[in-house]
């Protein structure tokens, strides 16, 4: 039988981590690294942690995804495929229940200044 989780959700996040990186949907973005700032926020529910890490999600593992992802791969052109790539992993984390992931890209080609690139995806158990 399925143990019954708590009413207490615990969110836990990895925010504003800026890796340099050669993605894009236009080969031209593939020669030269640009920022990616991303946001990890994940939600476990749990009865009791007790100062258990394997209870709960470490910090470095949401770090370690986005490396993966990002630093890791040969080029991506959207980041819509990053974030599916990012919640493929993480929903092997049997305590995750949720996955929030915000993925910005600040110097995306536009037609002119002004405006900030961003893809969200979530991901519900």
């Amino acid at each position: 039988m399925k143990e019954m989780q708590s009413d207490i959700m615990f969110t836990i996040s990895l925010e504003n981590y800026t890796v340099m990186a050669k993605h894009g949907a236009y080969d031209f973005e593939h020669e030269s690294n640009q920022p990616f700032n991303v946001t990890i926020r994940v939600e476990i529910g749990k009865d009791e942690i007790n100062d258990d890490l394997s209870k709960t999600v470490n910090y470095a593992d949401l770090q370690k995804t986005i490396d993966t992802v990002l630093l890791n791969s040969k080029p991506i052109r959207l980041m819509e495929t990053m974030a599916e790539k990012m919640i493929s992993i993480l929903k092997e984390n049997d305590v995750i229940e949720k996955i929030n992931i915000r993925i910005e890209k600040p110097n995306a080609p536009l037609p002119h200044e002004g405006g900030l690139a961003v893809v969200e995806a979530e991901w519900n158990k």
